[in-house]
């Protein structure tokens, strides 16, 4: 099973790191957050990765491309042009790295990776932004028994984020602000049935808008509640709040 990472985002909020560098390279405990994301999939046995590139989307494949030589030592004899790599902790992923544009929308980014998704499989789908503590196995189980096309994880919202309506596990609205004590919003961790990219037009589509309002009108997108931590990146106070955590080994993201 695969899983997709949206990182092409330019992220204008945090625009004291990306002025520099794409939101998802944006370090927290020396490691881009990017990593962080992947080690969570990665504990729960997914390996495979699609991750869709665009505002200097290059760093992004430089950093994998010289991924096995950042985390080794190296022997390096100039004159015969030979590397010897000691002591290598290399992760055992396969990445495929695809530029989907650098002004595409989310859902228009999903629609140009479908060469890549196995048609008869569900995969993965997440923001290059956010970590949680989600069980990731726990959320596919729910989705395989729900037959929908698309689960996406809710949580109690912080007031600044748009809430979802819901009747029972399914989604049936978006509202602009969350307005109750038991409100909950998309939390960016899904689990998507490839004939669900039928519902994205093209470039311009955003995800979270047409192709996911249309499918939960017909009740083709599940609620999986998820009570423990999540975290999105958006601010540098986010960043420092994500760094704190993980310099006091307190980091609840942390599954490996």
């Amino acid at each position: 099973m695969k899983a997709v990472i949206l990182a092409g985002g330019r992220g204008t909020r945090l625009s004291e790191e990306t002025r520099v560098k794409p939101k998802p390279m944006v370090e927290i405990g020396g490691q881009p957050i990017l990593w962080h994301i992947m080690k969570i999939y990665a504990a729960h046995g997914v390996t495979d990765f699609v991750i869709c590139l665009g505002y200097l989307g290059y760093m992004i494949k430089s950093y994998f491309a010289n991924y096995f030589l950042h985390r080794s030592d190296v022997t390096i004899d100039l004159g015969s042009n030979e590397v010897v790599y000691h002591n290598s902790e290399a992760e055992p992923w396969r990445v495929t790295l695809v530029d989907t544009g650098q002004d595409t929308a989310t859902g228009g980014r999903i629609k140009r990776i479908r060469p890549h998704l196995d048609p008869n499989e569900p995969f993965f789908l997440t923001y290059g932004d956010g970590v949680s503590d989600i069980d990731l196995s726990r959320a596919l189980a729910f989705h395989r028994q729900n037959g929908c096309k698309v689960t996406m994880t809710v949580v109690a919202p912080p007031g600044r984020f748009g809430a979802t309506s819901l009747q029972d596990d399914r989604v049936v609205g978006f509202r602009e602000k969350a307005d109750t004590n038991d409100s909950r919003i998309n939390a960016g961790f899904f689990t998507v049935e490839p004939s669900a990219i039928d519902f994205i037009d093209g470039d311009e589509t955003w995800w979270e808008h047409e192709p996911l309002e249309h499918m939960a009108d017909r009740g083709q997108v599940a609620a999986y509640r998820h009570d423990g931590f999540w975290q999105p990146m958006d601010t540098v106070r986010d960043r420092e709040r994500l760094e704190q955590l993980w310099q006091a080994n307190e980091a609840p993201w942390k599954l490996w």
